[in-house]
């Protein structure tokens, strides 16, 4: 053998040829697969979209038969008020009286968890149901 820069060992020549001929192939491959290979990841997108869209439609579903289910039970509630004011009355004999009216707006004041309420004293002790009612009245 002789030292000749432009000459490579001939045992060289068949490792390179054959790197040179596995790149081509690569990408020749990646030419051919890669079309294939972004069809696939956009199916995957979309049956992960379309899962997204579908799970949130049932969370929907829910919450609006969650909102029925909780009227109906306030409707119901409502009726039973109803049923138990009515059965007030008819205890009272029919007839609703300003000092049970009073003792119903008493009661309602308790319900008033964060509001403050300010009773003025009178004779009776009761409140004072009708503080505007002055302010209505034509003055003579």
């Amino acid at each position: 053998m002789y030292n000749n820069p432009n000459h490579l060992p001939t045992n060289l020549i068949k490792p390179v040829l054959m790197g040179v001929a596995g790149i081509i192939v690569f990408f020749v491959a990646m030419a051919f697969i890669r079309p294939w290979y972004n069809v696939w990841s956009q199916e995957m997108e979309g049956k992960a979209e379309f899962a997204k869209a579908e799970q949130n439609r049932k969370i929907k579903i829910e919450e609006a038969k969650a909102n029925l289910e909780a009227e109906k039970l306030n409707a119901q509630a409502e009726i039973e008020r109803a049923k138990g004011a009515a059965e007030a009355i008819r205890i009272e004999n029919g007839s609703i009286t300003p000092t049970y009216i009073q003792y119903l707006w008493v009661r309602q004041q308790s319900d008033l968890s964060n509001k403050t309420v300010i009773y003025v004293p009178t004779e009776t002790n009761l409140p004072i149901l009708e503080s505007t009612r002055a302010l209505s009245i034509p003055q003579e």
